[in-house]
């Protein structure tokens, strides 16, 4: 398993509060514990109604990088009319460099299971899925052992509670790529078809798998559903920023040590950097990748940035996949960002020609600038065919896939104008050629 950084005590624990557990699997344990407490309280107190508006209230956003108001597109699935519902639990984890969702379902599957319970009662649902890496065999074995000992017990299954509420949870193994931490692109992968995107609106919530109203929700926003019936709305609503409550894990690689952290959002990013420590060989922090491959290159100061949904956008980077990797001095940036827009050139789904072509482009005018054989027009052409991909975009892949450029031309020029106008890298990664103006041949 990933470590757990050691956090603040001031921090609240909400996701993580029982991953301390020896046994993940054990039932009595997680029950006595809490568990399944709130799943109780949702069918026999609060009801469809009063489960919805307590997540509308709380705040609570989507933790998949997007931030969509959770109760909001659990409203938008109950009030739309059709003969069956789904819920889709994302645990995929398309970063494949980030084991964030991965270890909240290792080490408190129960969390996960209760959460998905409550939002398929919630928007009247009787099937829920767990989707997850189809190779990560250790983790589906203990999530049908959870399942199973769930169902045993009366806890998931047939008539919960006494209720006449019925749900079939399962365990779906998908193959893929980085795409399919996109929802419409999960649930192609999940009926069988080629992983592509759907033009929205329609969104998922009112047609999504089999052409029914589908939640599909990361597993950490499904984690968080059942502290927010146990303590109240109002007091998830206090926890972190105002825009965008509760707590979020991140996966932190920083100049010490790296691992997963539960922290509140709404901290500043300075504060998750630190959790990494600093270098014993006394290297400098040069930049922040927040976001994972399609994330944003953030300096130094911007190192007061709220880790929230929308302050991030505003810098130029975005929550992703949780994934905050600390740069040295060593880090050349035009290198760094052609290997990330590289591989997000090679993870496109292909539908559409600004997203097949253009992110290829992209990657090899960067190409070009690393070997210091820049065309005049080259940052302008960077800069217009950017534009035309986010413009044009089918889904946040695509759009998102500029950013390393985007935030390296904002933050980091003068080390682009090195490798153009001096031939020089100053992290001397790269060895730009140098072309002598003016000569004949």
């Amino acid at each position: 398993m990933t470590s757990v950084l050691s956090t603040p005590k001031a921090w609240p624990r909400i996701l993580l509060e029982r991953a301390d557990a020896a046994d993940p699997t054990d039932l009595d344990a997680a029950v006595a514990a809490g568990a399944f407490n709130a799943l109780r309280a949702a069918i026999r107190e609060l009801g469809p109604t009063g489960v919805i508006a307590t997540i509308a209230a709380s705040g609570l956003r989507g933790r998949g990088g997007g931030g969509y108001p959770t109760g909001e597109k659990w409203r938008t699935a109950a009030t739309t009319e059709a003969r069956r519902r789904y819920v889709v639990a994302n645990g995929y984890g398309a970063d494949p460099a980030v084991r964030t969702d991965r270890e909240l379902l290792a080490r408190d599957p129960y969390r996960v299971l209760e959460g998905l319970a409550i939002a398929a009662h919630a928007i009247g649902a009787s099937e829920a899925i767990v989707a997850v890496r189809s190779e990560d065999v250790d983790l589906i074995a203990t999530l049908e052992a959870a399942i199973g000992a769930a169902e045993d017990a009366g806890l998931l299954g047939f008539d919960l509670f006494d209720s006449g509420f019925d749900l079939t949870v399962t365990v779906r193994g998908v193959q893929g790529a980085y795409l399919l931490g996109e929802e419409t692109i999960l649930l192609k992968a999940l009926e069988g078809k080629r992983g592509q995107p759907e033009q929205r609106p329609p969104h998922p919530a009112e047609r999504g798998l089999d052409g029914m109203p589908t939640v599909v929700q990361n597993v950490q926003t499904l984690g968080a559903i059942p502290w927010i019936l146990r303590h109240g709305a109002e007091a998830f609503a206090a926890i972190g920023a105002k825009d965008s409550p509760g707590t979020i894990l991140v996966q932190v690689r920083g100049l010490g040590k790296q691992g997963i952290a539960e922290v509140p959002l709404g901290i500043r990013l300075r504060d998750i950097v630190a959790l990494g420590g600093k270098s014993a060989a006394g290297h400098e922090l040069k930049a922040v990748l927040v976001g994972g491959p399609s994330g944003g290159l953030l300096p130094p100061s911007k190192l007061h940035t709220p880790y929230t949904f929308d302050a991030l956008r505003a810098a130029g980077a975005h929550v992703g996949s949780g994934s905050v990797i600390v740069a040295d001095e060593r880090t050349c940036i035009v290198d760094l960002a052609r290997v990330l827009t590289r591989y997000c050139a090679d993870e496109s789904c292909g539908k559409t020609i600004p997203c097949r072509i253009g992110t290829r482009r992209l990657s090899e005018i960067g190409d070009r600038i690393a070997a210091g054989t820049t065309a005049p027009t080259d940052l302008t052409l960077m800069t217009d065919l950017s534009h035309d991909i986010v413009a044009s975009a089918l889904c946040d892949h695509e759009r998102l896939a500029t950013l390393p450029f985007a935030s390296g031309m904002r933050y980091f020029g003068d080390e682009l104008e090195a490798h153009i106008a001096r031939s020089a890298c100053p992290a001397g990664v790269c060895h730009p050629r140098a072309v002598a103006v003016g000569a004949t041949h």
